[in-house]
């Protein structure tokens, strides 16, 4: 049996770019669906009081595809590679932890 690829993914974004960064979003899981892989859940997080640099994320994903050959096959899909350089302009940093599922609980 196949282990699902998971990824934890925390992404912080320039400011001003929340519109600019749900087109990108929404665009970059047309390319993962492709490749059986799908943003399961998104959170959206409320800055502390006092945030101004932005410590936390902006946003949280919980990602997975099949296994990791589907994931490779995304991460090189030329559609992906071609999306490079918008991302720069909107995400500024990301954070990437893999999981695997636990529980239930």
């Amino acid at each position: 049996m196949r282990q699902r690829y998971i990824r934890i993914v925390s992404l912080w974004i320039h400011p001003g770019q929340e519109a600019a960064f749900e087109a990108f979003e929404k665009e970059a899981a047309r390319v993962m669906a492709r490749h059986g892989g799908h943003i399961d859940q998104a959170i959206r997080i409320a800055p502390p009081e006092g945030d101004g640099a932005r410590a936390s994320p902006f946003e949280v994903h919980l990602v997975s595809f099949p296994d990791w050959a589907a994931f490779d096959a995304y991460a090189a899909d030329p559609a992906v590679l071609a999306l490079r350089e918008r991302r720069e302009r909107i995400i500024s940093r990301t954070l990437v932890m893999t999981g695997r599922e636990a529980g239930p609980y």
